[in-house]
This record gives C-alpha cells, structure tokens and sequence, in this order.
C-alpha cells in the first residue's frame, strides 16, 4: 500500500507556524531539530488520523507566501461537521486570523472554510463529508 507520508512546508517564524498549526487543527509538534551546518530547523507536527505536516526553515530560503502560483495551492484539514467548521470561523475571526473565504457551501458540493496562516499560505477547512 502506497500513501503520502508527510507533507512539508518552508516558512519565515518556525515558531509562529509551529503555534498556529498546534492552536487551530491540534497539531502535536515533536521535537525541534537543527542542522547547525545548513541552518535547516525543521518540526514535525502529528494530527489526529496520523497525519503529519513538517515545517521548515532555512535563513536563505525566502520569498513569498501564499497566493495563487505554481506549486501548493493549499492544505487542507477536516473537521467533523458543519458545526465545526462555523465554530472555528468565529473563532478565527475573534482571534484576527486572515479568512478568506466562507464558510460556504462550494459548487462541487463541500462545505468549506479558506484562511490564511501566518505566512500567507492558504489552509481549506472542510467538514466530513463521508
């Protein structure tokens, strides 16, 4: 059986992503590790389900966030309902975090909440549609 391992995520504030991902979606960060050779200091986050989410930062890795261009268009979580999601928004939006859109229910059909992260990368939440 093949499946995605991880995915991985270059930022500006390791610690800032790192908190973000932990407060909003329950991420479990690990360790910190650093290379002192290259300068790459990484986290690993594990969610619920056994995902996991690595990020990373390097000082000579820069340029900007979010937006549309080639490569990530956005990450993407699941909550358990339509509830979730609405409670989260509110949430967000009393806490000053960047939503972008929704919630809203798209034309194919989810039900879904787009925002920003500290570094302007979008994250889609969407409630379970199994």
């Amino acid at each position: 059986m093949t499946r995605i391992d991880h995915a991985a995520l270059w930022v500006q504030d390791l610690e800032a992503a790192r908190d973000f991902y932990s407060q909003w979606f329950q991420g479990t960060a690990g360790e910190r590790y650093h290379n002192p050779r290259t300068g790459l200091s990484t986290y690993f986050l594990v969610f619920e389900g056994g995902a996991r989410l690595e990020l990373m930062h390097r000082p000579d890795i820069v340029g900007p966030g979010g937006g549309d261009r080639p490569g990530w268009a956005h990450l993407s979580f699941r909550l358990a309902d339509e509830a979730a999601v609405d409670a989260l928004a509110a949430n967000l939006g009393e806490r000053g975090v960047a939503v972008v859109d929704g919630p809203r229910r798209t034309g194919d059909g989810y039900y879904e909440l787009v925002l920003l992260d500290p570094e302007g990368n979008r994250v889609e939440v969407v409630a379970d549609w199994t």
